[in-house]
């Protein structure tokens, strides 16, 4: 667990009330630190304060303020009184938590360890939003440490806010919901009510659409549509009445399964209004969690992921909702519960708060131990480079320890680990906080016996004879030119461009020398090239960039090419030859036994010891080392002090299926009908002889493990921005593709290592010690001072 707190949450949302976010957070932070749960004053005759214990070890505290008191009375009042209460209760090591900016003012004479703003909505878009809370919230922005968001939208609106902003969305508890797919006793109140019954949970308010609602039930008169939850902040008179529609009230949490137990739809039928803009329903995941389809309006936070991934059906007015109803009751209900407990199994309340618990508890570590805060607000690197001390992993220097930390598992750290050992002969400590070595390399054997790459294809490839040979003491390696094919105007032609690609597509039949003067007559001038786009256009023309490369650019950065950097596209070449092949290195091949035997044989050494499921700074504090080389993301070394720096991510979703060879090439590209950018079939890649084949869907994400740095100008000025605070931190040595901010290959992340690692020991054994950042497109590595 860590660190002990105490957690003062100052709350727009009565704890007593929906049981939601708040309520299944911090019930899960008051197992392991005491929580204080402030609410909204109520009227009293005199001022005071109402306290309840609840059953979760959560205390409510509610203000009780006479009526008459102007704004500035009432804050006066209740810090007198809140003051009085947290000195009774000795809390010192304070953990301030934010649901309502309006509560600003309470906390500003506090001195929290840790500040916390949790957005989990866009309260200034909500009616009767007060004139003072995007004032508040500005002030909330500013004092806060950590911002945590409920929705991906939210992240979006919010993240260039804020130096430090995490994105949670809704979580679930499964095991609660998922009593619902079992037949339960139907509530009395639900009982006499005929199926089929569609039915909707949570507050009605301004966000639900009542016309939505009438109008399909008059449409089906035969089905039943079963409303629970409270009505707030609109006119109850004004709400649908029908003989079909059954409005049973607010009901208890733990009642909720045995009402969704008897329904056959769920709905969500929002409006699509400013309040509905940002929201990402926890009712989502929760109708999934209970086994039953689910049919929304477009509302953003559920088109993506749920709609995407084939969990949940969009439509957007009553006849789309009926026809959606209607096909989601004839659906295979085992398929979709496999498809949701798959999605879900990721996200859980339980886990959701075990991170930020992680994030408050680093966060609190960089202050002083006895309770007070030193919260410094970094305006601008100077005041970052001299608050650089209080996060950075402290060399110890101690004799019987280690002389290296390596942060990362992944060829950079497990290349520089080997070479230290055995030819520096340095004791070094090599830590991962996966449960795996490799990095994004890593493979494995799925249930199935099929070898895959869990982070996707990795195809190794080089010019490099010195990376090549290095490589091979540790793997013996088998032949492999990797072909890639791209699903385009219903064909699967070669990708690179070449001779065969244009002549299948246009149905013709030149030779090298005419499609030469083919692409010439298709590209398009430009006076500079500056964008992927550019470098396209100027190649082959606007016919074929659209065809292949601005539906795949798109997807795989979540950007148009037009907004990106060009070595984007620069790095895939166009040939006027008929070479099928992706690459054309000097050295091609696979490792025979795979990817995650060769890295246990890099790091099979005496004086390297190996610690996974481990965040360095979990024992930076106790376990002896002198310097630290770091792989992972620069700017989460500095904890995003300055801003993050953009990464595109992957999800992969794997399917095994029941035949030799489902695919006519190892991947095949989907620049455009697809939601997915590529298809893998590993059995290519591996070699290996299977009665089945296991595919992999690649899904690019803005949100995940970074993988790709985005290429655009503002964000090489933030990565050097960071460059110059890695300058002064002594001791530290930063390699490797997320620690560069670049998107190396696999020859070069090991070439950079190596050099590195050369450095570094003529540089001990000189008695000089200075780390180095070492460009692998270069022949030779470059002294840069303190990195």
């Amino acid at each position: 667990m860590g660190i002990r707190f105490d957690v003062v949450c100052f709350s727009h949302l009565r704890w007593g009330f929906v049981y939601q976010r708040p309520q299944h957070l911090l019930s899960r932070c008051a197992r392991n630190h005491r929580v204080f749960y402030v609410e909204e004053p109520i009227e009293g005759d005199k001022p005071g304060l109402k306290i309840e214990r609840w059953e979760n070890d959560v205390t409510t505290i509610v203000p009780l303020l006479p009526e008459g008191l102007s704004e500035s009375q009432q804050i006066e009042i209740q810090r007198g009184l809140l003051d009085d209460f947290f000195e009774e209760h000795k809390i010192e090591r304070l953990v301030l938590w934010y649901y309502t900016p309006m509560a600003v003012p309470l906390g500003r004479h506090l001195r929290p360890l840790v500040t916390v703003y949790d957005c989990m909505d866009e309260l200034s878009a909500f009616s009767g939003a007060p004139k003072a809370l995007r004032d508040r919230e500005g002030e909330l922005f500013d004092s806060a440490d950590l911002l945590f968001t409920g929705g991906a939208s939210l992240y979006a609106a919010k993240r260039d806010r804020h130096q430090s902003v995490h994105l949670f969305p809704s979580s679930v508890d499964v095991q609660h919901f998922a009593q619902a797919r079992q037949p339960l006793p139907d509530p009395g109140d639900q009982a006499l009510i005929r199926h089929p019954r569609l039915g909707y949970i949570g507050v009605i308010d301004e966000r639900f659409d009542p016309a939505l609602l009438g109008e399909l039930a008059a449409s089906r008169p035969d089905w039943q549509f079963v409303m629970i939850g409270p009505v707030l902040k609109i006119d109850s008179g004004g709400l649908p009445t029908a003989p079909n529609i059954h409005w049973l009230g607010q009901k208890r949490y733990e009642d909720l399964p045995a009402y969704l137990s008897g329904w056959d739809v769920a709905l969500m039928p929002f409006a699509r209004n400013e309040s509905t803009r940002f929201i990402s329903p926890t009712k989502t995941p929760e109708y999934l969690a209970a086994g039953r389809p689910v049919v929304s309006t477009p509302i953003t936070d559920v088109v993506e992921p749920y709609e995407r991934l084939g969990l949940v059906r969009i439509a957007e007015d009553a006849a789309g909702f009926a026809a959606a109803a209607e096909a989601a009751m004839a659906e295979d209900a085992s398929r979709r519960q496999r498809q949701a407990d798959a999605f879900l199994k990721d996200r859980s309340w339980d886990r959701t708060w075990s991170e930020m618990e992680a994030l408050i508890a680093r966060t609190a570590a960089r202050r002083s131990d006895n309770g007070s805060t030193v919260h410094v607000r970094l305006l601008d690197d100077a005041n970052a480079v001299s608050a650089i001390s209080e996060s950075m992993p402290v060399p110890t220097n101690g004799a019987k320890g280690f002389d290296y930390l390596v942060v990362g598992a992944g060829y950079a750290g497990s290349v520089i680990a080997r070479e230290l050992a055995e030819q520096g002969g340095s004791r070094v400590l090599v830590v991962d906080r996966r449960n795996h070595i490799g990095g994004n390399a890593y493979d494995e054997y799925d249930e199935y016996g099929i070898q895959v790459h869990r982070y996707g294809p990795h195809i190794f490839h080089t010019n490099s004879q010195e990376v090549f040979e290095y490589l091979s003491r540790f793997t013996a390696w088998r032949p492999y030119e990797h072909r890639v094919l791209a699903s385009v105007d219903g064909r699967l032609v070669p990708i690179p461009i070449n001779l065969d690609t244009i002549n299948e597509i246009y149905g013709l039949r030149l030779s090298s020398f005419e499609v030469e003067k083919f692409f010439a007559s298709r590209a398009e001038p430009v006076e500079k090239v500056r964008t992927s786009e550019d470098v396209v256009v100027t190649k082959v023309g606007r016919e074929l960039y659209e065809k292949f490369f601005r539906g795949y650019t798109r997807k795989q950065w979540g950007l148009d090419p037009s907004e990106l950097d060009a070595k984007v596209t620069s790095r895939v070449p166009v040939r006027t030859n008929r070479d099928p092949r992706y690459f054309t290195d000097t050295y091609q091949a696979m490792p025979r036994d795979g990817y995650t035997r060769m890295f246990q044989r890099i790091l099979d050494h005496p004086r390297i010891k190996l610690m996974l499921n481990t965040d360095y700074r979990e024992i930076a504090s106790f376990m002896p080392y002198k310097e630290v080389v770091y792989t992972g993301p620069i700017d989460e070394f500095f904890d995003h002090r300055l801003g993050q720096l953009p990464y595109r991510s992957l999800e992969f979703r794997f399917e095994t299926i029941e035949t030799n060879v489902a695919q006519p090439a190892p991947v095949i590209n989907y620049p455009n009908e697809r939601p997915y950018t590529r298809v893998t079939e590993f059995k290519y890649l591996t070699g290996q002889v299977h009665p089945k084949t296991t595919l992999v869907y690649e899904y690019p994400r803005a949100e995940g493990d970074p993988y790709y740095p985005v290429p655009r100008p503002e964000n090489e000025v933030l990565y050097k921005r960071y460059q110059k605070l890695a300058d002064v931190v002594d001791g530290v040595h930063f390699v490797g593709r997320l620690a560069t901010y670049r998107y190396y290959n696999m020859d070069q992340v090991v070439a950079q290592a190596l050099a590195v690692s050369r450095r570094l020991i003529a540089a001990r054994r000189a008695g000089k010690e200075g780390p180095l950042e070492v460009d692998p497109t270069q022949t030779s590595a470059r002294t840069v001072g303190r990195a």
